[in-house]
């Protein structure tokens, strides 16, 4: 049903002049995902400014009936934060609640609002000497409410975890309007449920995050970065072992990319550059921290060329040498959207299975489309591999845009197959929701519905993603 005026009346009032949001060319770019494959429609974003004027904010919409889409950065590739196309959701954006609340250098820890950038809570980690570790492309414009709420990834999962990992305490306000305090800064409180974890990557469907308490980490010692040419995925994960072998705990990014994704690179994004004069299969972007980690690193190589499993090496010996190899890695997604049409996919297998699953795969989706050029990297340290597919030169965009959903169905089909999942770590939301179904047991589907219907049984929070 449409939203009734008064309603929009008494919202606008909470949120205030700079809080509300209702001409349509200004509410225009809250409306598209990322990508371009889903627009909704609202006849209003709501920006408060506090914990308390979201808290009213969602006692209203409770009250009325009135679906709510929590919105953080809008940098989500899955259609979480857009809402329905006819127009009766409001979005809250909480891009004005940016504050750093709290920085404990002792215990670790800083306290933000939702509403930061990642990288600003990032630089004030640094600011106090410390680390935060939680990385991505997007950490220039993501928001940690988002992060939290998608149980984002990154690049450095494979030592430090994901998102989930890094938050000791929530404040959320509830569907009711409610709000849990939930901020503690202690890393063991056994006092029943710990109910942090269910509003971390639920995606705004049981309640709004607002505040985080973070932890953070000592600034690393030393920092060795390298891009090593393997001749295949194999290769790449038998050399992950050996590094850490060689290092413990001090691998913290092994980021594979075939030549193609390197390619799509120099051609499309201005001021990246092959770090080699010849040309290889496969590539990994190599990050180890701590003390001796560098000396760890260049043994760990040797004993790859030895092997066969290294082709050959870079070593940054300084920042921007270490900035234009990352650079590579993290423009690939930009590259991919300025080449053009393309199909996405964020799977996870176990990290012993990604090789097969990569083999699989390609095999399998050359027999239902030969041709089609396929872009398998990622973070091959903790099994996610964004396996995207382009479409052959000269072949026909319409096409290839048809074959989409039977594309899709053989990379999940086939990353299931091998022990895994469908999404790693952009989420659900609207983009593969019903897929879930296919691949969830009813157990499990009954268990999340469950949980829903006690914490929104009125069915307004982020109504239609996840489930």
């Amino acid at each position: 049903m449409p939203i009734a005026a008064a309603t929009l009346t008494r919202l606008k009032a909470v949120a205030g002049a700079k809080g509300a949001i209702d001409d349509p060319a200004a509410i225009a770019p809250y409306l598209e995902e990322q990508r371009g494959l889903f627009r909704g429609a609202t006849p209003l974003v709501l920006k408060p400014a506090s914990t308390a004027e979201v808290s009213a904010i969602v006692a209203i919409c409770a009250e009325t009936g009135t679906g709510i889409v929590p919105q953080g950065g809008n940098t989500g590739l899955v259609g979480g934060t857009v809402p329905a196309v006819d127009g009766s959701q409001v979005i809250v954006n909480l891009s004005r609640m940016n504050r750093i609340r709290a920085l404990d250098p002792v215990n670790n820890t800083i306290a933000v609002d939702a509403g930061c950038v990642l990288a600003d809570v990032q630089a004030k980690a640094a600011e106090a000497g410390r680390l935060f570790p939680l990385s991505l492309a997007a950490e220039g414009s993501c928001q940690i409410g988002g992060n939290l709420s998608t149980n984002a990834g990154g690049t450095n999962v494979l030592r430090y975890g994901n998102a989930r990992s890094f938050v000791l305490g929530l404040e959320v306000v509830l569907p009711d309007g409610r709000v849990w305090d939930g901020l503690r800064g202690l890393r063991k409180d056994n006092t029943g449920y710990d109910l942090k974890h269910l509003f971390i990557g639920a995606e705004g469907t049981l309640g709004i995050i607002t505040a985080a308490v973070l932890k953070l980490f000592p600034q690393p010692a030393d920092v060795a970065i390298a891009m090593v040419a393997v001749p295949d995925p194999a290769a790449a994960l038998a050399l992950l072992e050996t590094v850490q072998a060689a290092s413990g705990d001090q691998v913290t990014a092994w980021e594979f990319m075939p030549r193609y994704g390197i390619d799509l690179t120099l051609k499309n994004v201005p001021g990246n550059a092959d770090p080699f004069a010849d040309l290889h299969p496969w590539y990994v972007l190599a990050e180890a921290t701590g003390g001796g980690a560098r000396a760890a690193l260049e043994a760990a190589l040797e004993r790859g060329l030895a092997s066969g499993d290294v082709r050959d090496a870079v070593i940054a010996t300084n920042e921007t040498q270490a900035a234009a190899l990352w650079r590579i890695r993290e423009t690939m997604p930009e590259a991919q959207k300025r080449q053009g049409a393309g199909i996405r996919h964020d799977i996870a297998v176990p990290v012993s299975r990604v090789p097969d699953f990569i083999a699989a795969a390609d095999r399998r989706i050359a027999a239902a489309r030969p041709g089609t050029l396929i872009i398998a990297y990622g973070h091959l340290g903790d099994g996610n591999v964004h396996y995207n597919l382009s479409p052959a030169a000269q072949a026909d965009a319409d096409a290839f845009a048809a074959a989409r959903p039977a594309l899709t169905r053989i990379v999940h089909d086939t990353a299931v197959e091998f022990g895994g999942t469908i999404s790693a770590e952009h989420g659900l939301g609207l983009l593969k929701r019903d897929e879930n179904r296919r691949y969830k047991s009813e157990v499990e589907i009954a268990l999340m519905r469950t949980i829903k219907a006690a914490f929104d049984p009125a069915g307004i929070m982020n109504p239609g993603k996840m489930l």
